[in-house]
Protein backbone atom coordinates (compact mmCIF):
# COMPACT_ATOMS: atom_id res chain seq x y z
CA UNK A 1 0.00 0.00 0.00
CA UNK A 2 0.99 3.22 -0.77
CA UNK A 3 1.68 6.04 2.43
CA UNK A 4 1.63 9.79 2.10
CA UNK A 5 4.49 11.09 3.32
CA UNK A 6 4.87 12.51 6.43
CA UNK A 7 3.99 15.99 6.66
CA UNK A 8 6.53 17.17 8.51
CA UNK A 9 10.13 17.83 8.19
CA UNK A 10 12.68 15.76 10.81
CA UNK A 11 14.80 17.76 13.65
CA UNK A 12 17.57 16.01 15.15
CA UNK A 13 17.90 16.18 18.64
CA UNK A 14 21.16 18.32 20.24
CA UNK A 15 22.07 19.99 23.45
CA UNK A 16 24.56 22.13 23.43
CA UNK A 17 28.40 21.74 24.68
CA UNK A 18 27.74 24.89 26.71
CA UNK A 19 24.17 23.39 28.90
CA UNK A 20 26.44 19.96 29.28
CA UNK A 21 29.11 21.92 30.60
CA UNK A 22 26.75 23.93 32.85
CA UNK A 23 25.34 20.78 34.35
CA UNK A 24 28.65 19.54 35.27
CA UNK A 25 29.64 22.65 37.20
CA UNK A 26 26.43 22.84 38.91
CA UNK A 27 26.98 18.94 40.01
CA UNK A 28 30.36 19.48 41.01
CA UNK A 29 29.36 22.29 43.35
CA UNK A 30 26.58 20.41 45.15
CA UNK A 31 26.01 21.82 48.90
CA UNK A 32 24.78 17.78 50.70
CA UNK A 33 21.84 18.33 53.27
CA UNK A 34 23.30 16.61 56.33
CA UNK A 35 20.83 12.95 56.36
CA UNK A 36 21.56 11.19 59.29
CA UNK A 37 19.90 7.84 59.83
CA UNK A 38 17.97 7.53 56.13
CA UNK A 39 19.68 4.24 55.15
CA UNK A 40 16.36 3.03 54.94
CA UNK A 41 14.53 5.72 53.19
CA UNK A 42 12.22 6.43 55.73
CA UNK A 43 12.84 10.28 54.87
CA UNK A 44 13.31 10.03 51.33
CA UNK A 45 15.86 9.52 49.28
CA UNK A 46 19.16 9.19 51.18
CA UNK A 47 21.96 11.28 50.57
CA UNK A 48 24.36 8.36 49.81
CA UNK A 49 22.71 7.16 47.13
CA UNK A 50 22.15 10.38 45.31
CA UNK A 51 25.60 11.35 46.00
CA UNK A 52 26.83 8.09 44.14
CA UNK A 53 24.32 8.79 41.28
CA UNK A 54 25.53 12.60 40.91
CA UNK A 55 29.31 11.89 40.96
CA UNK A 56 28.35 9.03 38.23
CA UNK A 57 26.20 11.75 36.31
CA UNK A 58 29.02 14.67 37.02
CA UNK A 59 32.13 11.95 35.86
CA UNK A 60 30.94 9.09 33.68
CA UNK A 61 27.32 9.55 32.20
CA UNK A 62 27.45 10.22 28.44
CA UNK A 63 24.45 12.43 26.91
CA UNK A 64 26.12 12.12 23.84
CA UNK A 65 25.06 8.38 23.86
CA UNK A 66 21.51 9.16 25.08
CA UNK A 67 21.11 11.57 21.94
CA UNK A 68 22.29 9.07 19.51
CA UNK A 69 19.60 6.63 20.94
CA UNK A 70 16.94 9.18 20.47
CA UNK A 71 18.11 10.28 17.03
CA UNK A 72 17.61 6.59 15.71
CA UNK A 73 13.88 7.55 16.08
CA UNK A 74 12.56 10.44 13.43
CA UNK A 75 12.30 13.49 15.57
CA UNK A 76 9.83 16.15 15.04
CA UNK A 77 8.59 19.87 16.57
CA UNK A 78 5.66 21.20 15.81
CA UNK A 79 3.26 24.28 16.64
CA UNK A 80 -0.20 23.78 17.08
CA UNK A 81 -2.28 26.79 18.09
CA UNK A 82 0.88 28.71 19.04
CA UNK A 83 1.95 25.89 21.03
CA UNK A 84 5.53 24.01 20.71
CA UNK A 85 5.32 20.20 20.59
CA UNK A 86 7.95 17.20 20.19
CA UNK A 87 6.84 14.56 18.54
CA UNK A 88 9.46 10.82 18.25
CA UNK A 89 7.75 9.18 15.65
CA UNK A 90 8.55 5.29 14.43
CA UNK A 91 6.96 4.17 11.51
CA UNK A 92 4.72 1.71 11.33
CA UNK A 93 6.36 -2.01 9.55
CA UNK A 94 3.18 -3.70 8.64
CA UNK A 95 1.24 -3.80 5.66
CA UNK A 96 -1.29 -1.23 6.45
CA UNK A 97 -0.02 0.50 10.16
CA UNK A 98 -2.66 3.04 11.65
CA UNK A 99 -1.82 6.01 13.22
CA UNK A 100 -1.70 6.51 16.51
CA UNK A 101 -0.36 8.43 19.17
CA UNK A 102 1.26 7.81 22.54
CA UNK A 103 1.46 10.02 25.88
CA UNK A 104 3.53 9.09 28.78
CA UNK A 105 2.48 11.31 32.50
CA UNK A 106 4.80 12.76 34.91
CA UNK A 107 7.82 12.30 35.82
CA UNK A 108 7.89 10.80 32.74
CA UNK A 109 9.79 11.51 29.81
CA UNK A 110 10.13 9.98 25.86
CA UNK A 111 12.04 7.35 27.30
CA UNK A 112 9.83 5.49 29.30
CA UNK A 113 7.91 5.02 26.27
CA UNK A 114 10.58 3.86 23.58
CA UNK A 115 9.70 -0.69 24.20
CA UNK A 116 6.15 0.10 23.79
CA UNK A 117 7.22 2.14 20.57
CA UNK A 118 8.93 -0.03 19.22
CA UNK A 119 6.98 -3.03 19.76
CA UNK A 120 3.95 -1.77 18.71
CA UNK A 121 5.44 -0.32 15.48
CA UNK A 122 7.21 -3.16 14.51
CA UNK A 123 5.57 -5.96 15.92
CA UNK A 124 7.08 -8.92 13.60
CA UNK A 125 10.19 -8.14 15.38
CA UNK A 126 9.00 -9.12 18.99
CA UNK A 127 6.90 -12.29 17.57
CA UNK A 128 3.94 -10.57 16.85
CA UNK A 129 1.72 -10.43 13.69
CA UNK A 130 2.65 -7.44 11.04
CA UNK A 131 -0.72 -6.73 10.29
CA UNK A 132 -1.06 -5.33 13.62
CA UNK A 133 1.89 -2.53 13.00
CA UNK A 134 1.16 0.60 14.12
CA UNK A 135 2.50 3.89 13.11
CA UNK A 136 3.43 5.59 16.81
CA UNK A 137 4.13 9.05 17.86
CA UNK A 138 4.82 10.20 20.96
CA UNK A 139 3.55 13.43 21.55
CA UNK A 140 5.48 14.92 25.06
CA UNK A 141 3.13 17.25 26.85
CA UNK A 142 3.82 21.11 26.80
CA UNK A 143 6.17 22.46 29.50
CA UNK A 144 7.56 19.06 29.49
CA UNK A 145 11.00 17.55 27.61
CA UNK A 146 11.53 18.85 24.71
CA UNK A 147 7.97 20.34 24.18
CA UNK A 148 9.50 23.55 25.73
CA UNK A 149 9.57 26.46 26.36
CA UNK A 150 5.68 26.28 26.51
CA UNK A 151 4.16 29.37 25.57
CA UNK A 152 0.46 28.94 27.31
CA UNK A 153 -0.16 29.63 31.61
CA UNK A 154 -3.26 27.71 31.39
CA UNK A 155 -2.39 24.60 29.90
CA UNK A 156 -3.85 21.16 31.18
CA UNK A 157 -4.67 18.14 30.00
CA UNK A 158 -8.38 18.67 29.08
CA UNK A 159 -6.63 21.84 26.66
CA UNK A 160 -3.81 19.05 25.71
CA UNK A 161 -6.24 16.91 24.35
CA UNK A 162 -7.58 19.54 21.75
CA UNK A 163 -3.91 20.65 20.44
CA UNK A 164 -3.92 16.69 20.05
CA UNK A 165 -6.76 16.12 18.35
CA UNK A 166 -5.95 19.27 15.91
CA UNK A 167 -2.19 17.71 15.47
CA UNK A 168 -3.60 14.63 14.32
CA UNK A 169 -6.33 15.45 12.20
CA UNK A 170 -5.54 18.74 10.88
CA UNK A 171 -1.63 19.28 11.22
CA UNK A 172 -0.84 15.48 10.13
CA UNK A 173 -4.04 15.10 8.10
CA UNK A 174 -5.31 11.53 9.88
CA UNK A 175 -9.19 11.18 9.30
CA UNK A 176 -9.08 8.68 12.28
CA UNK A 177 -6.55 7.80 14.65
CA UNK A 178 -5.49 5.50 17.91
CA UNK A 179 -4.77 6.69 20.97
CA UNK A 180 -2.80 5.42 24.30
CA UNK A 181 -1.75 7.03 27.51
CA UNK A 182 -0.72 6.43 31.24
CA UNK A 183 -0.63 8.55 34.66
CA UNK A 184 -1.52 12.08 33.26
CA UNK A 185 -1.54 11.42 29.46
CA UNK A 186 -4.38 8.54 30.71
CA UNK A 187 -6.17 11.64 31.33
CA UNK A 188 -4.80 13.55 28.03
CA UNK A 189 -6.33 10.19 26.27
CA UNK A 190 -9.42 9.94 27.89
CA UNK A 191 -10.56 13.17 27.29
CA UNK A 192 -9.70 12.44 23.46
CA UNK A 193 -11.99 9.38 24.13
CA UNK A 194 -14.61 11.81 26.01
CA UNK A 195 -14.91 14.53 23.21
CA UNK A 196 -13.52 12.61 20.16
CA UNK A 197 -14.93 9.38 20.13
CA UNK A 198 -16.00 9.27 16.39
CA UNK A 199 -12.80 10.17 15.07
CA UNK A 200 -10.47 7.39 17.21
CA UNK A 201 -10.53 3.73 16.69
CA UNK A 202 -10.13 3.07 20.21
CA UNK A 203 -7.55 4.08 23.35
CA UNK A 204 -5.96 1.88 25.78
CA UNK A 205 -4.61 3.16 29.08
CA UNK A 206 -1.93 2.18 31.64
CA UNK A 207 -3.85 3.99 34.31
CA UNK A 208 -7.56 4.27 35.02
CA UNK A 209 -7.54 7.68 36.27
CA UNK A 210 -11.36 8.69 36.38
CA UNK A 211 -11.58 12.19 34.59
CA UNK A 212 -12.69 14.49 37.70
CA UNK A 213 -9.86 13.39 39.66
CA UNK A 214 -9.10 17.12 40.11
CA UNK A 215 -12.32 18.68 41.01
CA UNK A 216 -13.48 19.59 44.08
CA UNK A 217 -12.40 21.56 46.98
CA UNK A 218 -9.23 19.27 48.01
CA UNK A 219 -7.80 18.27 45.09
CA UNK A 220 -4.52 17.18 46.59
CA UNK A 221 -6.27 14.94 48.78
CA UNK A 222 -6.42 11.14 47.27
CA UNK A 223 -8.41 10.46 49.50
CA UNK A 224 -10.88 12.53 49.73
CA UNK A 225 -10.72 13.54 53.45
CA UNK A 226 -11.85 10.01 53.97
CA UNK A 227 -9.70 8.37 57.15
CA UNK A 228 -8.66 4.61 57.41
CA UNK A 229 -12.21 2.96 59.17
CA UNK A 230 -11.76 2.16 62.74
CA UNK A 231 -11.25 -1.10 63.13
CA UNK A 232 -9.31 -2.07 59.43
CA UNK A 233 -7.34 -5.33 60.04
CA UNK A 234 -3.41 -4.64 60.55
CA UNK A 235 -2.14 -5.83 57.40
CA UNK A 236 -5.16 -3.88 55.30
CA UNK A 237 -4.26 -0.72 57.00
CA UNK A 238 -0.36 -0.49 56.24
CA UNK A 239 -1.39 -1.66 52.30
CA UNK A 240 -3.74 1.48 52.66
CA UNK A 241 -0.86 3.87 54.66
CA UNK A 242 1.65 2.28 52.15
CA UNK A 243 -0.31 3.31 49.06
CA UNK A 244 -1.19 6.86 50.35
CA UNK A 245 2.68 7.82 50.86
CA UNK A 246 3.55 6.20 47.99
CA UNK A 247 1.40 9.33 45.49
CA UNK A 248 0.48 12.02 48.71
CA UNK A 249 3.41 13.84 48.63
CA UNK A 250 4.31 15.10 44.84
CA UNK A 251 0.25 15.66 44.26
CA UNK A 252 -0.38 17.98 46.95
CA UNK A 253 3.24 20.00 46.21
CA UNK A 254 2.21 20.32 42.58
CA UNK A 255 -1.06 21.26 42.71
CA UNK A 256 -0.50 24.01 45.35
CA UNK A 257 3.01 24.89 44.81
CA UNK A 258 4.76 23.44 42.09
CA UNK A 259 6.10 26.92 41.25
CA UNK A 260 7.83 27.24 45.02
CA UNK A 261 9.54 24.16 44.90
CA UNK A 262 10.07 24.33 40.69
CA UNK A 263 12.02 27.82 41.30
CA UNK A 264 14.51 25.43 44.15
CA UNK A 265 14.12 22.34 41.12
CA UNK A 266 15.40 24.50 38.15
CA UNK A 267 18.50 26.16 40.32
CA UNK A 268 19.73 22.26 41.46
CA UNK A 269 20.20 19.44 39.53
CA UNK A 270 20.90 17.26 42.72
CA UNK A 271 17.90 18.53 43.75
CA UNK A 272 16.01 17.95 40.52
CA UNK A 273 17.39 14.55 40.70
CA UNK A 274 15.86 13.64 44.20
CA UNK A 275 12.52 14.82 43.30
CA UNK A 276 12.06 12.58 40.30
CA UNK A 277 14.65 9.73 41.62
CA UNK A 278 12.07 9.17 44.64
CA UNK A 279 8.82 8.28 42.28
CA UNK A 280 10.68 6.43 39.76
CA UNK A 281 11.81 4.25 42.79
CA UNK A 282 8.57 4.33 44.96
CA UNK A 283 6.48 3.97 41.70
CA UNK A 284 8.12 1.14 40.55
CA UNK A 285 8.11 -2.74 40.80
CA UNK A 286 11.85 -3.24 41.44
CA UNK A 287 12.15 -5.35 44.06
CA UNK A 288 14.22 -3.39 46.41
CA UNK A 289 16.53 -1.21 44.20
CA UNK A 290 15.56 0.89 41.33
CA UNK A 291 18.13 -0.43 39.48
CA UNK A 292 16.37 -3.30 38.79
CA UNK A 293 14.67 -1.21 36.19
CA UNK A 294 16.80 1.28 35.03
CA UNK A 295 20.59 1.24 34.96
CA UNK A 296 22.27 4.50 36.31
CA UNK A 297 22.74 5.22 32.74
CA UNK A 298 19.08 5.28 31.98
CA UNK A 299 17.81 6.94 35.42
CA UNK A 300 20.84 9.99 34.26
CA UNK A 301 19.05 10.14 30.35
CA UNK A 302 15.84 10.55 31.67
CA UNK A 303 16.92 12.86 34.27
CA UNK A 304 18.65 14.79 31.64
CA UNK A 305 15.78 15.11 29.59
CA UNK A 306 14.49 17.65 31.85
CA UNK A 307 17.61 20.04 33.09
CA UNK A 308 18.72 20.30 29.67
CA UNK A 309 14.92 21.10 28.67
CA UNK A 310 14.59 23.33 31.89
CA UNK A 311 11.14 21.76 31.91
CA UNK A 312 10.78 19.93 35.88
CA UNK A 313 8.37 23.31 36.73
CA UNK A 314 6.51 23.83 33.71
CA UNK A 315 5.80 20.11 34.07
CA UNK A 316 4.86 20.23 37.44
CA UNK A 317 1.99 22.62 36.84
CA UNK A 318 -0.02 20.32 34.94
CA UNK A 319 -1.35 19.63 38.25
CA UNK A 320 -2.26 22.69 39.20
CA UNK A 321 -3.76 23.41 36.35
CA UNK A 322 -5.92 20.61 36.16
CA UNK A 323 -7.47 21.35 39.59
CA UNK A 324 -7.70 25.40 38.82
CA UNK A 325 -9.31 25.03 35.74
CA UNK A 326 -11.70 21.42 36.38
CA UNK A 327 -13.44 19.30 34.03
CA UNK A 328 -16.44 19.74 32.52
CA UNK A 329 -18.32 16.88 30.89
CA UNK A 330 -19.35 17.87 26.86
CA UNK A 331 -22.09 15.76 26.93
CA UNK A 332 -24.26 13.57 29.17
CA UNK A 333 -23.56 10.42 27.71
CA UNK A 334 -23.09 7.23 29.87
CA UNK A 335 -19.88 6.57 29.77
CA UNK A 336 -18.87 9.58 29.48
CA UNK A 337 -15.28 7.90 27.74
CA UNK A 338 -17.39 6.86 24.95
CA UNK A 339 -14.85 5.24 22.73
CA UNK A 340 -13.77 1.57 23.20
CA UNK A 341 -11.07 1.46 25.69
CA UNK A 342 -8.64 -0.99 26.86
CA UNK A 343 -6.74 -0.83 30.80
CA UNK A 344 -3.95 -2.33 30.86
CA UNK A 345 -3.13 -3.40 35.09
CA UNK A 346 0.49 -3.86 37.09
CA UNK A 347 0.83 -6.00 40.59
CA UNK A 348 2.51 -2.80 41.82
CA UNK A 349 -0.37 -0.82 41.35
CA UNK A 350 -3.24 -2.95 42.94
CA UNK A 351 -5.11 -1.52 45.25
CA UNK A 352 -4.99 -2.24 49.16
CA UNK A 353 -7.07 -5.63 49.52
CA UNK A 354 -6.97 -6.60 45.81
CA UNK A 355 -4.70 -9.34 44.20
CA UNK A 356 -3.82 -9.53 40.40
CA UNK A 357 -6.35 -11.85 40.47
CA UNK A 358 -9.55 -10.14 41.25
CA UNK A 359 -7.92 -7.01 39.61
CA UNK A 360 -10.34 -7.19 37.02
CA UNK A 361 -13.39 -8.45 39.03
CA UNK A 362 -12.82 -5.99 41.51
CA UNK A 363 -12.12 -2.74 38.95
CA UNK A 364 -15.64 -3.71 36.60
CA UNK A 365 -17.21 -3.87 40.02
CA UNK A 366 -15.83 -0.63 41.50
CA UNK A 367 -16.81 3.15 40.62
CA UNK A 368 -14.33 3.45 37.96
CA UNK A 369 -15.53 0.95 35.52
CA UNK A 370 -18.77 3.56 35.03
CA UNK A 371 -16.49 5.87 33.44
CA UNK A 372 -15.43 4.09 30.50
CA UNK A 373 -16.54 1.90 27.28
CA UNK A 374 -14.50 -0.93 28.93
CA UNK A 375 -13.37 -3.39 26.01
CA UNK A 376 -10.44 -5.12 27.43
CA UNK A 377 -9.29 -4.53 31.07
CA UNK A 378 -5.94 -6.97 31.55
CA UNK A 379 -4.45 -7.35 34.80
CA UNK A 380 -0.11 -8.74 34.77
CA UNK A 381 1.15 -9.78 38.24
CA UNK A 382 3.96 -7.30 37.74
CA UNK A 383 4.78 -4.12 36.36
CA UNK A 384 4.67 -0.65 38.12
CA UNK A 385 3.54 3.17 36.99
CA UNK A 386 5.90 2.85 34.46
CA UNK A 387 4.37 -0.31 32.49
CA UNK A 388 5.10 1.21 29.15
CA UNK A 389 9.08 0.55 30.22
CA UNK A 390 8.66 -2.34 32.98
CA UNK A 391 6.59 -4.66 30.87
CA UNK A 392 6.16 -3.60 27.45
CA UNK A 393 5.88 -7.15 26.52
CA UNK A 394 2.40 -7.17 28.21
CA UNK A 395 1.68 -3.41 27.19
CA UNK A 396 1.99 -3.84 23.78
CA UNK A 397 -0.08 -7.04 23.84
CA UNK A 398 -2.67 -5.17 25.34
CA UNK A 399 -3.34 -2.56 23.15
CA UNK A 400 -3.16 -4.46 19.65
CA UNK A 401 -5.62 -6.25 21.56
CA UNK A 402 -7.76 -3.50 22.34
CA UNK A 403 -7.62 -2.58 18.69
CA UNK A 404 -7.97 -5.68 16.99
CA UNK A 405 -10.65 -5.35 14.75
CA UNK A 406 -11.70 -1.80 15.47
CA UNK A 407 -8.70 -0.05 12.45
CA UNK A 408 -11.23 -0.07 10.09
Amino acid sequence: MTTKPFPLTPTEIHISDEVLADLRARLANTRWADDLGNEDWFYGVPRTYLQELVDYWRDEYDWRAAEKRLNEYENYFAEVDGVKIHLLRKPGTGPDPKPLILTGGWPWVVTHLLPVVDRLADPAAFGADPAESFDVIVATMPGSGFSTPVSRPDLNVWKIADLWHKLMTETLGYEKYAAAGSDMGALVTEQLGHKYPDELYAIHLGSSIPLTMFNGDRPWDLTGGAPIPEGTPGELREQILTWQKRFVAHVAVHVLDSSTIGHGLTDSPAGMLAWVLERWTNWSDNDGSVENVWTKDEILTNATIFWVTNSISTSMRLYANAARYPWQPLHDLAPAVQAPTGITFVGFENPPGVTTKNRVKDFLHGPKAKWFNHVNPQAHPRGGHFGTWEVPDEWADDARRTFRGRTK
